[in-house]
């Protein structure tokens, strides 16, 4: 078959002042055209990397080197290629879709500039006509009023939204060869299906090749003909995806495959990697549905811990002249509902629909219009300041983002001591200590990890540093807002069997938090599905996953990837 892109014994070496890291560790592969290539595999595997040294944008020689060949069109060597003329390859023959849409989007550059300037870079029309075929391509890839859109600036539009301007740049100079690198990692079961069925259509219209990288197999499921699996910089499994992902060989990627939490059952412990790199394999032990009925049963014996009563939040969207507002935004729109001690409780639902402002109002972090919230009995909404400060250490919350709900001035030690400081929990900064390192021990880090920073920390390590954090204060009631959403599926089963751990160890109870349906599906004992600040469905996860009533329900039901 003919060949679009062959790469032969691709080596790449970051140069720092610690040595040589190797990233990439020679590998080959091929894609053909027509074709759509998945690249699996955990953070740090080489596989953007690998993207990004298609692409030629891999730091200067000093810091990087390169070795081996990646031919393009089976006669332009990319890595040889004069930057002249990879300028006019890159964009009008091979583009890529990035991660993350903000970061790569200008936010100072309106978005149909953005397209338009990719158009007449590569095209030489005038701007007219690239305004002309950037709104038939908003069109194209389904952006709601295009024109809105063209004249909008990122930050005013959603994250669905802006990865689809992503995929309107990358496609608006009709390429052979998009690389798609995470494109939908963190959006929302939906908008996922719509952007993957969107690249799906026009790959069927226009015939375009694809490197679609993901460490979500279930993602990777739907849209690629092929994949291969890397581990540590190197090549481990590659074939038709129905069969490595049906019967895979490799212990790396059997572990990749168990380790995401599954629609079907429902498992005390998950499986990680680890289990079967270093243990040879997974003993999976599913909770039955009588253990479940038996503990949901139990948990309902007790007094409610929180009881959220017909509680509104809403925040001005416009305002006159004057300053007053003329309409609101109602994030939150008479929401009720108990959660019992030591029970895991799910709130589900898209971007926008209210899920996280409700963890925050419920933490005192945003401030209510209306309603109760009665935490032991108590009004929270009706306390001071100072009545609430004593609660406060009761209701902690782990936020989506560890790295910047991190101070990266402060070592993580000092981070974790610092809420017992000002809870004045324990007598000294020596005892405080003590208490510290006995929570990074707890949450499966080192005492010596004491004196680091946040960002010599992987995502993983830095979401448990943010749990020993918030079970500083000796908790009872912990919000969990998206805390595993970014995370690669192996850390996410880590973190997940961490938090099942201390519910049981220290009694804790949850408010979970998150858009990925088949996580909920494992962690929570009851289930509420949330939509534009309202109720949509509330009950046990597999009563709701079966038999869903309402038609949004079965809607982000049948969205979820690989089921």
């Amino acid at each position: 078959m003919d060949k679009l892109l062959e790469i032969n014994n691709l080596a790449i070496d970051f140069l720092s002042e610690r040595g040589i890291t190797r990233a990439v560790d020679g590998i080959s592969f091929s894609l053909t055209r027509g074709e759509t290539l998945g690249i699996v595999g955990e953070s740090g595997s080489g596989k953007s990397v690998t993207s990004l040294s298609v692409m030629r944008l891999l730091p200067e020689a000093d810091k990087c080197r390169l070795s081996g060949n990646i031919l393009w069109k089976q006669n332009t060597d990319l890595l040889k290629a004069a930057q002249p003329e990879m300028q006019k390859i890159r964009g009008s023959q091979i583009a890529m879709i990035f991660q993350e849409p903000m970061t790569s989007l200008n936010p100072v550059f309106r978005c149909g500039h953005q397209v338009t300037e990719a158009i007449q870079l590569h095209q030489e029309v005038s701007f007219e006509e690239a305004k002309k075929q950037a709104l038939a391509w908003f069109e194209k890839v389904k952006l709601p009023d295009p024109e809105r859109i063209f004249n909008a600036y990122p930050h005013q539009i959603s994250g669905g939204q802006k990865q689809r301007v992503m995929i309107a740049m990358a496609m608006s100079c009709n390429p052979d060869l998009i690389i798609a690198d995470e494109p939908t990692t963190a959006l929302d079961v939906t908008v996922q299906k719509a952007i993957l069925e969107l690249m799906r259509e026009l790959r069927a219209e226009t015939g375009l090749s694809m490197m679609f990288i993901s460490h979500d197999l279930g993602v990777i499921s739907e849209i690629c003909d092929r994949v291969l699996v890397m581990h540590q910089g190197k090549i481990v499994e590659e074939g038709p995806v129905k069969q490595i992902l049906k019967n895979p060989a490799h212990p790396y990627t059997k572990g990749l495959v168990a380790c995401r939490p599954s629609l079907k059952q429902k498992l005390w412990r998950l499986p990680t990697v680890p289990d079967f790199l270093e243990r040879g394999g997974f003993d999976a032990k599913v909770i039955s549905i009588q253990e479940e009925h038996k503990r949901q049963e139990h948990l309902k014996t007790q007094q409610p811990l929180l009881q959220v009563k017909q509680l509104q939040v809403r925040y001005p969207a416009q305002k006159n002249w004057w300053g007053k507002t003329t309409s609101w935004t109602h994030a939150v729109q008479d929401i009720s509902f108990e959660v019992y001690p030591g029970e895991t409780f799910g709130l589900a639902g898209e971007s926008g629909c209210g899920k996280t402002t409700l963890g925050r109002t419920i933490a005192r972090l945003t401030d209510a219009n209306a309603g109760e919230i009665l935490y032991q009995g108590q009004n929270l909404l009706t306390m001071s300041d100072a009545e609430f400060r004593p609660l406060r250490k009761q209701i902690q919350v782990v936020f989506q983002d560890p790295f910047a709900s991190l101070n990266p001035k402060m070592t993580i030690g000092e981070a974790i001591l610092e809420p017992m400081k000002v809870h004045r929990l324990f007598n000294n900064d020596e005892t405080r200590k003590q208490k510290t390192i006995e929570l990074l021990e707890i949450v499966g880090l080192k005492s010596d990890h004491f004196q680091r920073y946040p960002h010599e920390f992987s995502g993983g390590q830095r979401q448990r540093i943010c749990v020993a954090r918030a079970l500083a204060l000796e908790p009872k009631f912990l919000v969990c807002d998206e805390m595993v959403s970014a995370l690669d599926v192996s850390v996410q089963a880590t973190v997940l069997n961490l938090l099942m751990d201390l519910r049981e160890k220290f009694g804790l109870t949850y408010l979970f938090i998150s858009h990925d349906l088949s996580v909920i599906k494992q962690m929570c004992d009851r289930l509420m599905i949330m939509n534009n600040g309202k109720m949509e469905a509330i009950g046990y996860p597999e009563d709701i996953y079966h038999n869903p009533e309402r038609p949004y329900v079965q809607k982000l039901i049948a969205s979820i990837p690989g089921e």
